[in-house]
């Protein structure tokens, strides 16, 4: 067996009208910064905000009456989950998910709240199914894989039909590698319609799975990356198989570039994306000269990031900007020495966010003080005229 263009377009006609038809839109600003021509489809507008639901939605329909009423379990950490449970209630189909301890808990939640058993076990995605496949045997369910099944596969090549279709002239697909559903499907049908595209897929330097498998490499994978939707340790049989003729290239993408991409889809699109959702944005930091020049599509495909996480995520993008600065002032201990530092900082327009003021510090003269001053600023332009102000003012300030 394999996958075909034929299969997709049959799973298209069996989600549609219960998947949402998601926008892939032209974005300037994106352009403009990655020098490529971006077009984003945004899938984590579906319901459960991931395109996961497609394949899921597509396995759910092609199971029997008996296979119904006995259940379905899949390991998840998340997405695929979500998908499973909503689609299987609004199906009325029991569905048992078997969760990675360390998953976001507004993943395990949600999953929850669409009515799904939800078990929690494993350090990883692969502890987790090792422990759904002894509960599928034991409790005569169907077990339904994340991304190693053809009819998963061709749901999620679904929204490469839908992306062709708004923008014919595509022409290349940086996609996310976790297990490979979604390169398997999406590369299918890209290539059935159009055999130049290119098919560049994108995992975290973390979890290099397929790239290993590629390269006939025992490359370690493991780690904490913020793009936990594709920390998958061994690729799927059935999909390396599919994906493999079909894929041009795969890159290999540092923490930093998926912290930077999330970032820019709230600033700029002022969408939500999380780190596995962000991956094909962060391909076009991490490596523009592959993609400079060119029309890209990018998927986003998914927005379930912990609140706290992305919170973070944002403000280490201030500091990595320089738009948040901590600056370290040594100076004398005489009243009036705050109130001078803090006029020089408000005279340039700068924000004072925090003043911590110390005079334990061993390596400070005993007459002297030691201030870390929190500032917000414009850009990296305009705090370096401020701690050029202070230093004019006598009081040298140091980036801690």
């Amino acid at each position: 067996m394999t996958l075909t263009l034929d299969d997709i377009k049959a799973a298209a006609g069996r989600i549609a009208g219960h998947v949402e038809r998601t926008p892939c839109r032209f974005s300037r600003t994106l352009s403009e910064i990655t020098g490529a021509e971006v077009w984003v489809k945004f899938e984590n507008q579906q319901f459960t905000a991931s395109y996961k639901e497609r394949g899921a939605l597509n396995r759910l329909s092609r199971l029997n009456d008996d296979e119904r009423r006995r259940g379905v379990i899949a390991a998840s950490a998340g997405n695929h989950a979500q998908g499973l449970a909503y689609h299987g209630e609004r199906m009325g189909i029991p569905v048992t998910i078997v969760m990675p301890v360390g998953t976001p808990f507004i993943k395990v939640q949600q999953t929850r709240d669409f009515g799904a058993n939800v078990v929690i076990e494993g350090e990883g995605y692969d502890a987790a199914y090792a422990k759904a496949l002894t509960l599928c045997e034991e409790r005569g369910l169907v077990f339904v894989p994340a991304f190693d099944d053809y009819d998963v596969m061709a749901g999620q090549g679904t929204l490469a039909l839908e992306m062709l279709e708004d923008a014919p002239d595509l022409e290349v697909l940086p996609v996310p590698i976790g297990g490979g559903g979604l390169i398997s499907g999406v590369a299918t049908a890209a290539k059935a319609i159009n055999p130049d595209i290119q098919i560049i897929g994108v995992e975290p330097a973390m979890f290099p799975s397929f790239t290993a498998r590629m390269r006939g490499l025992n490359a370690p994978a493991g780690g904490q990356t913020i793009a936990e939707g594709i920390a998958v340790k061994t690729i799927g049989k059935l999909t390396y198989g599919v994906a493999r003729p079909l894929i041009d290239d795969v890159l290999l993408l540092e923490e930093p570039y998926f912290e930077r991409a999330i970032a820019l889809y709230c600033n700029v699109e002022k969408t939500v994306a999380e780190g596995a959702g962000a991956a094909a944005l962060a391909a076009l930091l991490a490596f523009p000269e592959r993609f400079r020049g060119r029309k890209c599509g990018l998927i986003l495909t998914g927005g379930n990031i912990d609140p706290r996480l992305l919170a973070s995520v944002l403000t280490r993008e201030l500091v990595r900007a320089q738009r948040l600065v901590s600056l370290r002032i040594i100076g004398d201990d005489r009243p009036g020495l705050l109130a001078t530092v803090s006029t020089a900082i408000g005279a340039l327009g700068g924000n004072i966010l925090e003043v911590a003021h110390n005079r334990l510090a061993l390596d400070v003269p005993a007459k002297g003080a030691e201030f870390d001053i929190m500032i917000e600023t414009r850009d990296a332009q305009h705090t370096q005229e401020i701690m050029d102000a202070l230093r004019d003012k006598g009081y040298p300030p140091r980036s801690v």
